[in-house]
């Protein structure tokens, strides 16, 4: 009894400071016992931080509907970044989704169960909000509309998985900050790999999960948005993605800020935000066209 009040608790709690960013909606999507697998994680989620979600069981979405006088009809599923062993939710999720809303694109933040090495299960949980997303955009307006994924860090990763895994539910476009991508010593955040596969996963496992490899024509359209000092994920990961794209012939843009460090998000403490807010419309615009 004690526990079940305290696990309520928790989620009120949680709640709450969600409810700080003042989303429009909430889609629950599902949990482990509804979903196709399950992390197999169990009593309740943490937070070890503000706004830094951990022990993630059940996946949502938080809507951040586009400003009609501004609307462009598109919409993005926002995977925020923390390694696979938790979710940024304010950097890299809620404020990236109203800054969205404010120029006229829906946002969907997308709270992803954890794998705890059942890498299966994130994937799951990306695709399940795209269909989502592009069901929730058909039921406002019975014009199709195009959805993209945004990703950062380990959440790029998971949003360059869904643009080659996704099959069906590949996104229109991706939009990736500062992406864990490449398995190699050199160019990798070990620790994001080590939560998606395990510690012991062979060579081969983590060359299947390094996205550099994966891309074809089927990727979609991709703009990846990084720091050259960022001392967390080498940048040199995502250039080899770039480089990998290229090749495939998918229309790709790739922009290197000299300074930022990782995890900037939508924080104003990156020195090129009005650079990158920019870049990021414009590029959008003109896949319009």
């Amino acid at each position: 009894m004690k526990k079940t009040l305290f696990l309520a608790v928790c989620l009120l709690m949680t709640a709450n400071i969600f409810a700080q960013y003042h989303q429009d909606r909430t889609i629950e999507l599902w949990d482990n016992s509804t979903a196709p697998h399950s992390n197999a994680l169990a009593d309740g989620e943490t937070e070890n931080y503000p706004y830094h979600i951990g022990n993630v069981t059940s996946a949502a979405l938080y809507v951040y509907d586009a400003d009609p006088d501004k609307s462009t009809g598109e919409a993005v599923v926002i995977c925020p970044g923390g390694g696979y062993g938790y979710v940024s939710m304010d950097n890299e999720g809620f404020l990236p989704a109203q800054w969205l809303a404010e120029n006229g694109i829906t946002a969907y933040v997308l709270k992803y169960r954890m794998p705890a090495g059942h890498k299966e299960v994130p994937l799951e949980d990306a695709l399940e909000a795209m269909r989502t997303a592009r069901a929730d955009m058909q039921a406002k307006d019975s014009q199709l509309h195009r959805v993209g994924i945004m990703g950062f860090s380990a959440g790029g990763h998971l949003a360059a998985t869904a643009s080659n895994m996704g099959g069906e539910d590949t996104p229109d476009f991706a939009i990736l900050f500062y992406p864990v991508i490449s398995s190699e010593p050199a160019m990798t955040h070990s620790g994001s790999f080590n939560n998606l596969l395990g510690s012991k996963r062979s060579r081969k496992q983590s060359r299947r999960y390094s996205m550099d490899r994966c891309t074809g024509e089927h990727t979609p359209p991709t703009l990846l948005i990084l720091s050259d000092d960022d001392v967390v994920v080498p940048s040199a990961g995502a250039a080899l993605y770039y480089a990998s794209l290229k090749r495939h012939g998918v229309r790709a843009a790739m922009a290197i800020y000299p300074s930022g460090g990782h995890g900037f998000g939508n924080f104003d403490r990156c020195p090129y935000q009005s650079e990158w807010h920019n870049l990021l419309l414009r590029w959008l615009k003109e896949l319009r066209q």
